[in-house]
């Protein structure tokens, strides 16, 4: 099995929309989204209305939290500042957020046994937690099993990574940070999302058990810079994106 997961697209309509054309060049079997669809751009519904249409599993992450918080009127649409991006959203559409899960769980009968696979937009505790790759090993070990989880994809951080944990002598534990399609943080402007591909013999007795292919794509960086530089947004938005930090 072929699983697509993204996350943080933040209302970067020219990056989502390079991103779905890659996918729909591959073999993937499901896809899910880890949150953030909005935040930082001027197109979160355009973005949402993808999502909604394609039938993507999305969690919420802590950007599509905020909009229940605020309320959209008339003088707060050009309203300069970072909250902007959120009045910006329709009312549907806040709904829509409003009723997002915190996780999805997979869980897979293989031949080495059960495989437990969770998604989390930061971790399982915390949709603001960062899982960074070099966060301590014993916490995230604790936060695992904590949450029966063998796997554990998150973004948040926007940082891709794969790190693999021996949690005992025969059990190993993937941690996967899936990085970010709309706003990424490494140096690298790219469109980064991956594939997990899962056999049979997939399990937790094996450290290459797994495969996890980071996918970076290319997109049109100064389309998306350029409307935030012409909305009430601040310009630093768009230099983040050019710079990807």
């Amino acid at each position: 099995m072929k699983i697509a997961l993204f996350s943080d697209v933040h209302a970067n309509l020219p990056a989502f929309e390079a991103f779905l054309n890659d996918l729909d060049s591959r073999r993937v079997d499901t896809v899910y989204c880890l949150g953030d669809l909005v935040g930082y751009n001027v197109w979160p519904n355009e973005v949402i209305a993808q999502i909604r249409k394609r039938g993507i599993a999305t969690l919420a992450g802590n950007h599509d939290l905020k909009p229940k918080k605020m309320a959209t009127t008339a003088q707060s649409l050009t309203e300069p500042g970072k909250s902007h991006a959120y009045h910006l959203i329709n009312d549907e559409n806040r709904k829509y957020l409003a009723t997002l899960p915190a996780h999805i769980r997979l869980e897979f009968k293989l031949t080495d046994g059960p495989l437990n696979v969770m998604l989390a937009h930061g971790s399982t505790r915390s949709v603001d937690e960062y899982v960074l790759e070099d966060f301590d090993e014993a916490y995230v070990l604790a936060m695992m099993d904590e949450a029966n989880a063998d796997i554990l994809c998150v973004g948040h951080s926007h940082k891709p990574y794969h790190r693999v944990i021996k949690a005992s002598d025969q059990n190993f534990k993937h941690v996967i940070n899936i990085g970010s399609v709309g706003k990424p943080k490494d140096g690298n402007p790219d469109v980064c999302y991956v594939i997990l591909s899962l056999n049979k013999k997939s399990g937790v007795s094996n450290n290459n058990g797994i495969h996890v292919e980071f996918i970076r794509t290319s997109y049109d960086v100064e389309t998306a810079a350029a409307a935030i530089e012409k909305s009430p947004l601040p310009d630093e938005f768009a230099d983040r994106l050019r710079k990807a930090y």
